[in-house]
């Protein structure tokens, strides 16, 4: 599923226009990446998730340093560490994925 299809559904689904749907759209991943962010520039142990209860969770995770390979020349490379958004499904959004519910 596209974003305009995203926003074609939830126009569909709340009865709002669909210009009044993209920007809710917007606004929600926009307040998701400003918070992965903000959490990015502080220390692993003191970060806060996104958590959407039933659905699921946006955090920031750390990916360690690690030698890769130039898939063009096979010659090795050192990838620096750096941090990365990751999702995490809750219980309700895995259990309607799995029809028990």
């Amino acid at each position: 599923m596209t974003k305009t299809e995203l926003v074609d559904n939830i126009a569909e689904k709340t009865g709002l226009t669909k210009k009044d749907s993209k920007q809710a759209v917007d606004a929600f991943l926009e307040v998701i990446t400003d918070t992965l962010k903000s959490e990015a520039t502080k220390d692993a142990d003191e970060r806060d998730k996104v958590q959407l209860i039933g659905f699921g969770s946006f955090e920031v995770r750390d990916r360690s340093a690690r030698t890769g390979r130039n898939p063009q020349t096979g010659e090795e490379l050192q990838i620096p560490a750096r941090k990365v958004p990751a999702f995490k499904s809750g219980k309700g959004l895995k259990d309607a994925v799995n029809g028990d519910k």
